[in-house]
């Protein structure tokens, strides 16, 4: 399947994960919490999701989209680190030079991401990933956005049923 095919499954099938988790919520106690946020980011993370496993495919609009970002937060990630940087008696200089380094971090990162990405299809493309992005999203809205656990529980639910729609609409699942 390709981009669009993936993303507009993700975006019509939504509905059917609200509905899963009002099941869950309602016959067997999970504890979500279907709030307007939740929903609402839940179904960002869904259709995110719905496209994420080609990211290990070179020519997939997801690639080519996540590697930029990887570079970006690779860079900032060190600046933060090198900011406090006092090489000379100027400011000005010191951030410069900061953000000099930043950039050489964000530029090999660019290539790092596509050496360490494996082939397409392979773990990537799994359930086992699929629950890896399911807790990502759970983390980053719990412990990064101060979302309620149960709402985040949403979330991390929602991330992990639009992953798995791709490999199912790629017919291709498998556990790792």
């Amino acid at each position: 399947m390709n981009y669009d095919e993936h993303v507009l499954g993700g975006i019509i099938t939504y509905p059917l994960s609200i509905l899963i988790a009002s099941l869950l919520k309602y016959y067997l106690a999970v504890p979500f919490q279907l709030s307007f946020i939740a929903m609402i980011l839940g179904y960002a993370f869904y259709v995110l999701g719905s496209d994420l496993p080609d990211m290990d495919h070179p020519d997939a609009l997801i690639h080519r989209g996540t590697k930029p970002l990887v570079a970006v937060a690779m860079g900032t990630s060190a600046f933060l680190k090198f900011s406090g940087i006092s090489i000379t008696e100027y400011e000005w200089a010191n951030l410069t030079i900061a953000w000099g380094i930043a950039s050489l971090f964000a530029f090999a990162s660019w290539y790092v991401f596509s050496a360490v990405i494996p082939k397409h299809r392979g773990i990537i493309h799994s359930v086992s990933f699929a629950i890896i992005y399911g807790l990502l999203s759970f983390a980053i809205t719990v412990y990064g956005l101060g979302l309620k656990f149960g709402e985040g529980l949403f979330v991390g639910f929602a991330a992990f049923m639009g992953y798995l729609l791709h490999l199912i609409l790629d017919k291709h699942i498998k556990l790792i």
